[in-house]
């Protein structure tokens, strides 16, 4: 194994699609795209194009980095899956990083990372406790916050994470939930099924 890997690191628990190269030791290449839909359509492409800069293929890669999230529950099942997909075919480990994890490796010392979610509120996971889903004003009243505004940066820090773990993962990686969905279940009446 080499000590310094090639890792293919990419996210799409928010608004944005994001990618990262990272190879002996520094990013090669990173990639951000703002978007609210269309995230599934574009992670390949991206990816393919972040290879390309880096003049670098598949099978250069020892080990894909992923943003498991927590954030948009669709991006994060697109990255999760895909992520997934991709170390099958290409039989190489996937590392599941949190977005918790990449923001602590961005932010400032003493500021408090957290993720925003809807209705005003954000993620936030003190050292030593679990995340939790809390109003803007209370986690304000924790300390500063770190809310990282730059995809690309973000996707460059799950490609560091995932270079320091890739050769000891033991499991796949899972989407981290913190909240349940907002989709509610159909009201319409099933249809009568009729036996044969």
């Amino acid at each position: 194994m080499p000590s310094e890997p090639t890792i293919l690191a990419f996210d799409t628990s928010a608004a944005h699609c994001a990618a990262a190269l990272l190879r002996g030791g520094e990013i090669a290449v990173s990639k951000a795209e703002s978007m609210t839909r269309g995230q599934a359509e574009r992670l390949m492409p991206l990816l393919e194009e972040v290879l390309a800069e880096a003049d670098c293929n598949w099978q250069d890669l020892d080990a894909i980095g992923v943003g498991v999230g927590p954030g948009n529950f669709t991006g994060i099942r697109i990255s999760v899956s895909a992520a997934r997909g991709l170390a099958l075919g290409l039989a190489v480990p996937a590392v599941g990083v949190s977005g918790f994890e990449a923001l602590a490796d961005l932010a400032p010392d003493g500021e408090i990372p957290v993720i925003v979610a809807p209705r005003d509120q954000v993620y936030v996971q003190l050292p030593g406790s679990s995340p939790q889903l809390k109003s803007r004003d209370e986690a304000e009243s924790l300390g500063p916050l770190f809310n990282c505004s730059e995809p690309a940066s973000q996707a460059s820090a799950i490609a560091r994470i995932a270079a320091q773990r890739w050769a000891t993962v033991q499991e796949p990686p899972a989407p981290l939930y913190i909240r349940p969905a907002d989709a509610a279940p159909s009201r319409d009446v099933p249809p009568v099924l009729l036996d044969g």
